[in-house]
């Protein structure tokens, strides 16, 4: 699977253990089938079928964002609503003067990215965005910016360069205390990507591209989520409500001594959490189970799976968990933690659930043997898995 040899490309492991949050890589060929993920057709057909209106589609150039009028027309309908419809035409004139076309969050539109996301949220644990960019001069679109988040880059069609400049601020924030100081003027790194090589550079890394080559551009870039300090901060007070001495109002009004007293206990309990050994496992894995994934009806099926072999069954999140556990009899439970929710299996489901866990789409009867269940133990398991908004079927010939 392309996202699978991502990773793989990336180095898995020494990835996390070397490379991510700290330097870029660049590994040339790591997509075998690039077009297999996305094409110039699947972007002429997403943008002639699909209503996308500023910012999720959007062209910028020299760092400005070209206004909408230069490149739709208002079309109002019989009940009086009004949308803008792309005018090929005057689009391509703003593309051949050197604008950049970008279709943001993708990855919500066509499959194989859906894949490539989900693929990436189940490794890296954070979630992920991907937008698609397509440029065919030389010019900068965007100019020499960093982002807040880091980025996984996969060249698919033609050729882009990326100047790197590298940080003037470490892990810079969205909303953050004090701006990046400007980049130097010559690049650490000077690279064109040509079709299935992958760049990942780090939050913060100051970078140009431009379709400089003489070939029409295209790439996807993943946005990895941050989870920062400040995050774990804000996480941890909401764990800590569970404390009496958390949720007591504050002694503005007390004693110095009674505040000082308050203080103390407080320092205490805060000292206590962030000694645990499992704390960043534990946010983690909150952060996974809350995490909304990409909801999908089962269309026709509206309140039970149907017991069919050839019916298909996906996840519609990346970052769903299992684990195990004990009910409240104490009986042993494979628990399944996603979309906000959990949900206590029989320990005979994990086999189908594993089979679930990696990605894409599944006929039940293939859910069902190796767990070795009957098919309509396996619909009941994926029906529950449907209710919470985890998963999503559809009828095998689709």
């Amino acid at each position: 699977m392309t996202s699978v040899s991502i990773a793989e490309r990336l180095g898995q492991d020494d990835f996390l253990a070397r490379s991510l949050h700290r330097d870029y890589v660049l590994v040339r060929g790591a997509v075998a089938e690039p077009h297999a993920l996305v094409s110039f057709g699947t972007l002429n057909a997403l943008i002639s079928m699909h209503r996308l209106e500023p910012p999720r589609l959007r062209l910028s150039a020299e760092a400005e964002i070209v206004p909408q009028h230069r490149y739709a027309v208002p079309v109002i309908t019989r009940r009086h609503t009004v949308w803008q419809r792309i005018h090929p035409d005057e689009l391509h004139q703003q593309l051949a003067k050197g604008a950049s076309l970008v279709l943001d969050a993708v990855d919500e539109l066509h499959e194989p990215i859906t894949d490539l996301a989900q693929h990436l949220e189940g490794w890296l644990r954070t979630r992920v965005q991907v937008n698609a960019y397509a440029s065919w001069t030389a010019s900068e679109g965007f100019g020499t910016h960093w982002d807040d988040h880091d980025v996984i880059v996969v060249q698919i069609d033609g050729s882009k360069r990326w100047r790197l400049f590298g940080p003037t601020r470490t892990t810079p924030l969205y909303k953050d205390t004090a701006e990046p100081d400007p980049p130097p003027d010559q690049p650490l790194a000077d690279v064109v990507l040509h079709p299935g090589d992958v760049l990942y550079l780090p939050r913060g890394w100051w970078h140009a591209v431009s379709a400089d080559q003489g070939t029409p551009s295209l790439h996807l870039t993943c946005g990895l989520t941050p989870h920062t300090g400040a995050d774990l901060v804000g996480w941890l007070s909401e764990d800590l409500r569970a404390r009496a001495r958390v949720r007591t109002d504050l002694p503005l009004h007390a004693t110095p001594t009674e505040r000082a007293a308050y203080l103390t206990e407080l320092r205490t309990l805060i000292l206590e959490a962030l000694d645990d050994t499992t704390l960043l496992d534990r946010f983690a894995t909150a952060r996974d189970a809350e995490d909304p994934g990409r909801p999908r009806p089962s269309l026709p099926h509206l309140t039970q799976v149907p017991a069919h072999a050839g019916l298909q069954v996906r996840l519609t999140t990346g970052r769903a968990r299992l684990t195990n556990a004990c009910d409240d009899d104490g009986q042993k439970v494979t628990r399944f933690s996603a979309i906000g929710q959990e949900i206590d299996f029989s320990p005979a489901a994990a086999p189908l659930l594993h089979q679930l866990l990696g990605g894409g789409w599944h006929p039940l009867a293939r859910l069902a043997q190796p767990a070795g269940i009957s098919l309509a133990d396996a619909a009941a398991v994926v029906t529950e898995l449907v209710i919470m908004q985890a998963a999503s079927v559809r009828d095998g010939d689709r």
